[in-house]
């Protein structure tokens, strides 16, 4: 019993300087948030903001904004989202740029915007299962997912 004793103990000793022989851990050098100088440093509510959040707004480049609902990977559901729209009396225009990935949206005219409330757009997302609605940069394509 000894012999098992001091086998284990001086595996032990071993085990610890072989541990203490590696290099020692060392912290991540973290940069303050208040270094980085972008564009989203000051976070601000939408109420805040003194705009509405569905009106077509600019950024502080002067880039526009617009309100872009769809997401869908197939086109059929997109054309019955655009009918729906129509009947609604909300102008809306396919993206010529559907790429596969990225889905099927469509983009709302400015004064479709003020039609479109959260509670209309909650309707139209239990109406059709896929259906999403992002406020993007007007020339961008709507990115996956």
């Amino acid at each position: 019993m000894r012999w098992l004793f001091l086998l284990l103990l001086v595996l032990n000793v071993f085990y610890y300087v072989w541990h203490q022989q590696e290099a020692p851990l060392r912290a991540k050098d973290v940069t303050p948030l208040s270094l980085y100088k972008g564009s989203q440093q000051d976070i601000r509510l939408l109420s805040e903001s003194g705009g509405a959040s569905r009106e077509k707004s600019e950024t502080a480049q002067g880039e526009k904004k617009c309100l872009y609902v769809g997401g869908f990977a197939v086109q059929d559901p997109a054309l019955a989202l655009e009918r729906r729209l129509e009947e609604m009396k909300v102008r809306s225009q396919p993206l010529q740029k559907n790429v596969p990935e990225s889905g099927y949206w469509l983009r709302i005219a400015p004064e479709g915007e003020r039609l479109l409330g959260d509670l209309q757009l909650q309707n139209l997302s239990k109406e059709f299962n896929e259906l999403k609605h992002k406020i993007m940069l007007c020339e961008g394509v709507a990115p996956t997912e």
